[in-house]
């Protein structure tokens, strides 16, 4: 498997006008999210990626997999069988909406991201923070929000990736998710009566996800920037189907369910400032 440089790279959108801080406030840094699938960057920090984009940082987005062995909920969506291929291009639409302005899409194989060619994955994260030279990295926590392997791996990997870099290693940042968030947004699907009762977050019972996770150390307010997580999210049409909770919150509600998003800075030595923590505040106990 090589590294695949994506074709075809969203083009950043223009800054939200509602945003918050100065613009060019980030200019000239970036920020590097590190993922295993299309719509994990959505689901995880989107909301965190567009108010960094829209504060002029650079966003790149590294995707582990093409997703082939993900779900179809509407088979006309992928009429060759090809889901990685469409997958791909849901991909690029989410990026787009979020202000990504670089993406890099590797093929290592969905569902086997821990076990399999372990030691390429991790040279070719370290061969993109040298080629970046990102200000920050964003990945999964160890808990993969809702312990996934193919998260868990991409976890590791990026964290002995960036940790092997010494006296260059950028800041590195584990995002997670608070628990019983996942619960509320599915209550207020199925309370809408769209989202039938046996519906889910893609097979995962939602108390899964934050289940013993290791707790933050600062929050970004997205609030401002939620609808175009949501978005984002949407984008991904092969894994949402007409049932799923996400489709059938509001704004509104995704402000108050999703209006935060919660980081952990590794333990590690790391060169330059925390960039990403001027989006957010320190997490008090």
């Amino acid at each position: 498997m090589n590294l695949v440089r994506s074709e075809d790279s969203p083009v950043r959108l223009k800054p939200d006008p509602t945003s918050q801080l100065t613009s060019g406030q980030l200019a000239g840094r970036t920020i590097l999210g590190v993922f295993a699938h299309p719509d994990d960057e959505s689901l995880a920090c989107g909301g965190t990626l567009a108010r960094a984009a829209d504060a002029g940082a650079t966003v790149v987005l590294l995707c582990a997999t093409r997703g082939e062995r993900g779900s179809i909920c509407d088979p006309s969506l992928v009429p060759d069988g090809d889901l990685g291929r469409v997958r791909i291009r849901e991909l690029h639409e989410a990026a787009a909406v979020l202000g990504v302005a670089d993406l890099v899409v590797l093929d290592h194989p969905d569902g086997d991201v821990r076990w399999t060619d372990v030691a390429l994955l991790h040279d070719e994260i370290v061969a993109i923070v040298r080629r970046y030279r990102p200000d920050a990295v964003i990945t999964f926590d160890e808990d993969g929000l809702y312990w996934h392997m193919d998260h868990i791996g991409v976890h590791e990997r990026t964290l002995t990736a960036v940790s092997s870099l010494g006296s260059d290693a950028p800041p590195l940042y584990f995002v997670t998710m608070p628990n019983g968030v996942m619960e509320q947004v599915v209550e207020a699907a199925h309370a809408k009566g769209g989202a039938p009762p046996d519906s889910s977050l893609w097979g995962i019972a939602p108390e899964v996800f934050g289940f013993e996770t290791a707790p933050p150390t600062f929050s970004v307010d997205v609030r401002d920037w939620v609808g175009r997580k949501l978005a984002a999210l949407r984008c991904h049409r092969t894994q949402m189907g007409a049932h799923n909770p996400f489709v059938w919150i509001d704004e509104e509600e995704a402000r108050r369910w999703l209006g935060t998003e919660l980081f952990r800075r590794a333990p590690i030595d790391a060169a330059g400032a925390s960039i990403l923590e001027l989006l957010g505040e320190r997490v008090t106990s």
